[in-house]
């Protein structure tokens, strides 16, 4: 079999693409110096409803060149994704990334049909469909939950073993038909071979599975312990919120790659440090039920207690079963501290993987605890909140059922920045071979092994940084999507 060209029998699109994206480039050259330089954007027009008009004169042109510039871009790109799904290694390596991850595109055209469908009974997520940006964002970054899911957890996107080596395959270039391929084997290698002979692609998708597991649940973990301290810190003020802030701002005083260093370094791990943090900040969630539950329901005991049985059992195995590994919480030289037994233990989390997990919330922590903070000292002044406490409420349904709702949307903002954050850190790590094995498909990891040979043989190294770039990408321009939008709440 013949080397795969990128577009195969798409070239013809090839042209079409350079054209439009240097448009597209030339037109935002053009709309930044408009912006700089004109002075005149022309007279404003108005609607038949009242609206504004857009601008017209240089401002207008620009804008409406850089719109429709992007647009053919868009149309172009799924051109070659539709073409890729028809025709596979037809199209060229496109074509066959195209056909393999035809999944993802149905589980994204399904998610975008049924949102934008009920979007106004969705409040801020439905919302968000509203925003280009916004939707550009969340295209990314479901493209890439949709695919670390299915093939991380369920390997329906994965060409081979993501581990194992394949016999005259390394450094392979993009394309490259398998050697020695058996009939039931995939025959390429669709992003090439690395330095020791693994599929690039397979890698990727399952590097994607690790950012997706951890990212967002230990910034979801961070933002526990953060919401939890830093409410009654800004509510109660006074010393409490001293010690508290003192606490945070040492934390913060450290770099944060040197903690991560300390944390993740096997003689740290070995005195069981990592773990023992794990018992008390994975403890956070279950204290914030507990507390959200009860203050909500405490004039209703008898749907009470059973809810809170229900509910803080399940946490409870599952923060037993999130710090237990192998049946102990800390198993050194010197002593073990028994934990969940194995069969019991339904979350399958390495010792590498946990000491990451508590490195991530660990760090984050403080941060979210300060932003908390400073907007509960802000809305503990509104007049609803001394309406509540007029009518006899408690100071944590006031912190919990009318403060925290009305700081949602700068927190759901920085919970998407800081997922983004958290998957820089996650690749910095992997960077610099801490704390996940070596044999990590992670992003980070897959980066630090490729780059040895960059000026050679750059797809090793380029493709994990590209989807790491295009993942915080996705990120940022979700959560500047949802700021556009909560803005107008």
């Amino acid at each position: 079999m013949e080397q795969l060209t990128w577009t195969g029998a798409l070239s013809g699109l090839n042209v079409v693409f350079f054209a439009v994206a240097a448009a597209l480039i030339l037109s935002v050259i053009a709309s930044i110096a408009v912006s700089i330089f004109a002075r005149d954007t022309g007279p404003l027009g108005v609607n038949a409803d009242g609206t504004l008009m857009a601008p017209l004169g240089m401002t207008g042109m620009t804008a409406q060149a850089r719109y429709y510039s992007f647009l053919a871009l868009v149309v172009v790109v799924l051109l070659y994704v539709v073409g890729g799904i028809a025709m596979g290694t037809g199209a060229g390596i496109i074509g066959g990334l195209a056909r393999n991850m035809l999944p993802v595109w149905i589980a994204l055209i399904a998610t975008f049909a049924v949102s934008i469908t009920f979007k106004r009974k969705l409040g801020l997520y439905g919302k968000l469909f509203d925003s280009t940006i916004g939707m550009i964002g969340f295209g990314l970054v479901m493209f890439w939950v949709f695919a670390g899911v299915m093939g991380g957890a369920f390997d329906m996107l994965i060409t081979h073993d993501p581990l194992s080596q394949f016999s005259g395959m390394k450094n392979a270039l993009p394309g490259t038909p398998l050697r020695g391929a058996e009939p039931d084997d995939y025959q390429w290698f669709l992003l090439g071979g690395d330095n020791l002979a693994r599929d690039v692609f397979s890698r990727l998708i399952k590097g994607a599975w690790i950012v997706v597991k951890i990212a967002p649940f230990a910034t979801l973990f961070a933002f526990m312990v953060g919401i939890t301290l830093g409410l009654p810190a800004g509510y109660y003020s006074g010393r409490l919120d001293t010690f508290l802030s003192f606490l945070a701002n040492l934390i913060l005083a450290f770099p944060v790659i040197l903690l991560f260093y300390l944390l993740v370094t096997p003689e740290i791990v070995m005195t069981g440090i990592p773990n023992y943090m794990a018992a008390v900040l994975f403890s956070f969630p279950i204290v914030f039920c507990a507390v959200l539950l009860n203050s909500r329901y405490y004039t209703q005991p008898s749907l009470r207690t059973p809810l809170l049985i229900v509910v803080l059992g399940v946490l409870i195995w599952g923060y037993l079963s999130l710090i237990s590994n192998d049946g102990a919480i800390v198993a050194n030289d010197s002593y073990r501290i028994p934990g969940l037994p194995e069969f019991a233990d339904w979350i399958d989390m390495d010792s590498g993987l946990l000491t990451v997990f508590v490195a991530v919330v660990f760090v984050n922590a403080p941060t979210v605890f300060r932003i908390v903070r400073g907007l509960a000292l802000d809305i503990k002044t509104r007049d609803y909140v001394a309406a509540a406490q007029t009518r006899g409420e408690g100071p944590w349904y006031i912190m919990l059922w009318e403060i925290l709702p009305n700081a949602r949307g700068p927190l759901i903002v920085d919970f998407c920045l800081r997922i983004g954050y958290s998957t820089i850190l996650l690749g910095t790590l992997g960077f610099f071979g801490l704390g996940l094995e070596s044999e990590s498909p992670d992003w980070g990891t897959t980066i630090n092994s490729g780059r040895r040979l960059l000026s050679l043989y750059p797809h090793a190294a380029m493709v994990p940084a590209f989807a790491l770039m295009t993942l915080v990408l996705g990120l940022n321009l979700l959560a500047d999507g949802l700021r556009e939008e909560s803005l107008r709440d």
